[in-house]
């Protein structure tokens, strides 16, 4: 099979290899690549300019070695990893890098980045992290002060229309991503959990309507597929931090289980909900990128205003999707992912061992570096969690 006539997992597989190929032939062909760290960053705003958003991602396999100057050894090894890259020059191709307040060490590597890394475009979106109706409309001020600076830096109009427009492109996206989701739920699945977060990294790393192809091709392919994912003996739910290789992936699917659902940034999260149609489409954006994405920067009380805490409600009014996930994906057991040092995971699995002790679903807590040599101590746990399961 040539490159050219390359479609559905094969080309996923191909993208997944090597991400900045095709990157850099639309750059070739005068697309501005615009990179973007995490899920928040409103990536419609570029689309609806004709930039393509491509997702920064780290490389376990690469020694970290020049960001040691920027970020102490302590911080996510993710975004250390992710600098790193950008300091030895992996990202060179970018016209511009849109980043977020994800987290406080993501803070601070989006400006290490803009000290550091010549690029022609920078823009850094301080998210609140409420999701009160005064924060939702802070994030809409901050993305008109986004918008101006897009407008300026591209010379071109962004208005309303091209907004909404490229709103229904990415609602198409995401609805066609809950599509492959949904072919997870048969025993056993139609897409493994390894093919799924290939195709996902795919989707982070090409223009909208490209991605919408290569998941209609990977749809039309599951659905009529001879060589599907064996029946395994566990069926797996897998929450957490940023997972952008698939090499845990398949420590969990060789381990005779079947992992069918997920609730993480390269997976689930950016797809689930749509964005509302609005009459000011920056309304409709941020209350997406603030509310509807589920991720634990972001506080979250299960009544505003309320002066007292109930425990249990509280949990149940956090995490009750996470069961909803459960049940509908006949999951067996979760596995609760945290990179070592990400404060805002870690802190967040107490809770959410109590809310799913409270359903009577099992779980296992993993906190490895983000290094390949992280991973094999792993499979032992991994193992030995889906014998208690079995």
């Amino acid at each position: 099979m040539t490159e050219k006539t390359k479609k559905g997992l094969a080309r996923v597989e191909e993208i997944y290899e090597d991400r900045s190929k095709r990157a850099i032939e639309l750059k070739e062909q005068g697309k501005k690549i615009i990179g973007y760290l995490c899920i928040y960053p409103v990536i419609e705003m570029l689309t609806a300019l004709d930039m393509v958003p491509f997702r920064i991602f780290g490389d376990i396999k690469e020694p970290i070695t020049k960001a040691d100057a920027c970020l102490p050894t302590v911080v996510c090894p993710f975004l250390r990893s992710s600098l790193d890259l950008g300091l030895k020059g992996r990202y060179n191709f970018l016209e511009g890098t849109v980043m977020s307040h994800a987290c406080e060490v993501c803070e601070k590597t989006a400006h290490i980045w803009k000290t550091y890394i010549e690029q022609k475009y920078t823009f850094f979106i301080d998210v609140p992290h409420t999701v009160h109706e005064a924060a939702q409309e802070h994030l809409k001020g901050l993305l008109e002060d986004f918008r101006k600076t897009l407008e300026a830096f591209t010379g071109k109009d962004l208005s309303n229309d091209k907004l909404t427009k490229a709103i229904k492109l990415h609602n198409e996206q995401r609805k066609l991503v809950r599509e492959i989701y949904e072919l997870r739920k048969p025993n056993p699945p139609l897409i493994s959990g390894v093919e799924t977060i290939k195709l996902i990294k795919s989707l982070m790393s090409v223009p909208v309507e490209e991605g919408n192809d290569i998941l209609k091709d990977v749809l039309a392919e599951l659905k009529n597929r001879k060589n599907a994912p064996q029946k395994k003996s566990i069926r797996l739910l897998l929450w957490g931090s940023i997972i952008d290789d698939a090499s845990l992936i398949e420590i969990i699917e060789n381990a005779d289980a079947n992992l069918v659902m997920d609730d993480t940034c390269v997976g689930t999260r950016p797809y689930f909900d749509d964005v509302k149609l609005t009459a000011d489409p920056l309304e409709g954006l941020a209350y997406h990128y603030l509310v509807d994405i589920k991720c634990p920067r972001t506080f979250r009380e299960s009544e505003y205003g309320e002066t007292s805490k109930n425990y249990m409600k509280d949990l149940s009014s956090r995490f009750s999707y996470l069961s909803d996930y459960a049940r509908d994906w006949k999951v067996d057991g979760i596995i609760l992912h945290s990179l070592r040092f990400c404060d805002i995971h870690g802190y967040e699995v107490p809770a959410i061992r109590d809310f799913l002790d409270s359903k009577g679903i099992k779980s296992i807590y993993l906190e490895p570096d983000y290094t390949e040599s992280a991973l094999g101590p792993l499979r032992t746990r991994i193992e030995a969690f889906i014998e208690t399961l079995g």
